[in-house]
């Protein structure tokens, strides 16, 4: 169960194996150039909406470098504009799901049926395990007073909103900034609001 806190999810930017429709998973893929700049038009997004009682405080990245780089992109905005410059934690509970012999290959027909739990690719990580993974390491990333940003990526989000009640096989853009809010008044699910 996550831990009915309110926090900041950023995916990282675009990669080459994104534009290309290719399962990334672990391998370690940089940003390309439309990348770092989604990265900076998230920043921006996040100076002009992380303010007041929504302010981020802290970053927690996923440690591939796709993640951390945008993680790093968006606290050099916050910098800029407010003088602070958020604390950049990693964790490798947030690295991005094994695919095993899916990863470099087109996303297929496979996909739905792992989130489901009927199919997991050879040498993959089942859905299950990565959301067990993923929840650990956001509720993880909760602890402390203040607002958190974490920056991570498509499939352990889906992960998440799967352990948040919200339909999981739904595509998040690329560095699109969202402020996740726990359930009020009895509501099962938590919302998310998007500031591109």
């Amino acid at each position: 169960m996550i831990t009915p806190t309110p926090y900041w999810y950023l995916r990282h930017g675009e990669t080459d194996w994104n534009r290309q429709g290719l399962s990334q998973g672990r391998t370690d893929i940089p940003l390309n150039a439309t990348g770092l700049a989604q990265a900076e038009a998230a920043g921006r997004a996040l100076v002009a909406n992380a303010t007041g009682d929504l302010k981020i405080a802290r970053i927690v990245s996923s440690p591939l470098s796709r993640a951390l780089r945008t993680a790093e992109v968006a606290a050099d905005c916050l910098a800029h504009a407010t003088g602070h410059r958020p604390l950049i934690g990693m964790d490798v509970g947030l690295e991005e799901v094994c695919f095993g012999e899916q990863e470099g290959q087109p996303m297929g027909e496979w996909y739905d049926d792992w989130i489901e739990g009927h199919y997991t690719p050879p040498g993959a990580e089942p859905f299950a395990f990565l959301r067990d993974r993923a929840v650990a390491a956001l509720n993880r990333a909760l602890v402390g007073p203040d607002l958190v940003l974490v920056v991570a990526h498509g499939a352990l989000f889906r992960a998440l909103r799967s352990a948040m009640h919200l339909p999981a096989n739904v595509r998040l853009p690329n560095a699109v900034p969202l402020l996740v809010e726990p359930p009020v008044g009895g509501a099962p699910a938590w919302t998310l609001r998007r500031f591109d």
